[in-house]
Order: C-alpha cells, then sequence, then structure tokens
C-alpha cells in the first residue's frame, strides 16, 4: 500500500479515498503497535456499561468496532469521511453486526442530536489508520505553533465531539503517540475535565480522557 508523499496528504479526504481503493486495502486489516487484546483493559474500565451509545470518530477500515462489538459492545456508530471505506465497512459486517451503523461524515460538522451519545472515541495511529485529530496535525508547520488551519480544525473537532456527548456523563477517550504539550491545548475546555494517562514501555502512548 502506497504511503502519501507528504504528510500532509493524511488530512486529505482524496488520499484515504484512493487508499481504501486499493484491492488490497479491502481485506486487509493490522494493528500498528496495539490490538485490541492489549487495550480492552483500557475500554472496559472507561466504558464500564456495554450498552451505552458508542460514536467511532474516523473508523477507518480498522477492526476496533467488529472487536468492541464481539466484546459485548453492541450500540456504536462508526463514522468516516472517506465514502469508500464506509461503504466496503458496512458491506462487510451487514450480516453479522446488521445493527452496527455506518455514517460519511467529518468530525467538524457531526450530523447528530446534541447530548446523543455516552462515549466517543478517537483511536489516533493505534489500529490501522490515523485518527482523524492525528490526521489533521499532519499540515506542514511547526509543532509548537501549528497553523491556524489545525487549530481550527482540532477545536471543530473536540468541540462537535462534547456537543453530541450527553452533559454530565459524556466521556471522549483520545488514544494516540501524540504527547501531552502538543495535544492538551486542544483538549482543555470549561465545564470538563481533562485526565492524561501515559502508558506503553518501548513506545510510550497516551490516553486522554474528557469528562462532560
Amino acid at each position: 500500500m502506497n504511503l502519501p508523499a507528504k504528510n500532509e496528504e493524511y488530512g486529505t479526504k482524496e488520499y484515504w479515498d484512493q487508499r481504501y481503493q486499493q484491492k488490497e486495502a479491502e481485506d486487509a486489516h493490522f494493528d500498528w503497535f496495539k490490538s485490541y487484546a492489549d487495550l480492552a483493559p483500557l475500554i472496559r474500565e472507561l466504558v464500564p456499561d456495554k450498552k451505552s451509545r458508542i460514536l467511532m470518530l474516523g473508523c477507518g477500515n480498522s477492526k476496533l468496532s467488529e472487536e468492541m462489538w464481539e466484546d459485548g459492545y453492541k450500540n456504536i456508530v462508526n463514522t468516516d469521511y472517506s465514502s469508500v471505506v464506509v461503504e466496503q465497512m458496512r458491506q462487510r459486517h451487514q450480516t453479522l453486526r446488521p445493527e452496527m451503523e455506518w455514517h460519511v461524515m467529518d468530525v467538524r460538522d457531526l450530523q447528530f442530536d446534541d447530548d446523543s451519545f455516552d462515549v466517543a472515541l478517537d483511536k489516533g495511529g493505534f489500529l490501522r489508520n490515523l485518527g482523524t485529530m492525528d490526521a489533521m496535525m499532519t499540515s506542514k508547520g511547526d509543532v509548537w505553533d501549528p497553523p491556524d488551519q489545525v487549530v481550527q480544525d482540532c477545536t471543530k473537532e473536540v468541540d462537535e465531539t462534547l456537543r453530541v456527548l450527553r452533559k454530565g456523563t459524556g466521556v471522549f477517550v483520545y488514544l494516540t503517540f501524540g504527547q501531552p504539550h502538543f495535544r492538551r491545548r486542544f483538549l482543555t475546555r470549561p465545564g470538563t475535565t481533562l485526565e492524561i494517562k501515559e502508558l506503553g514501555e518501548a513506545f510510550h502512548y497516551y490516553l486522554y480522557t474528557i469528562r462532560t
């Protein structure tokens, strides 16, 4: 599978549509560093109620939703702004997991009602694809002083995600290799609490949890 010529291409819809259209992408599944078995204890701790309505941001073609489904989480709504991968995933799961939802959607403009989800999950670069926020941060520029477009895009994702989470009980879970001094500014909001955990051994990664 071809990698983009420039990192900022990760932030474009055209790149992901082309990538998913490649034949090997239709059947390929692999984890970058962590499998669901590794992440399951974290997920179960953060989402103890398996009836929770879960919003998957930038689902791509990773197996995370499928494996969470097999672990008992049956109320999962998947979004991605690549119509190619959404249709692939809808067809792949329509027989065994017909209740699982798949929507073509931009995380900066979520087409869901306020207070309609219990949990939102941005998986970062762990399972197959870059997560939505990680992809938007691939633009050129100084990581210490990112371009205005990056700031606007990441701010919109977080604002939209918090809007659709239930007030007082909603949880936004973000897994990434992005260090806190690069990510905290985008995740801090009045009226919410932000928890950060450093995890891993040889490769450190970070669990950011925003509670409404």
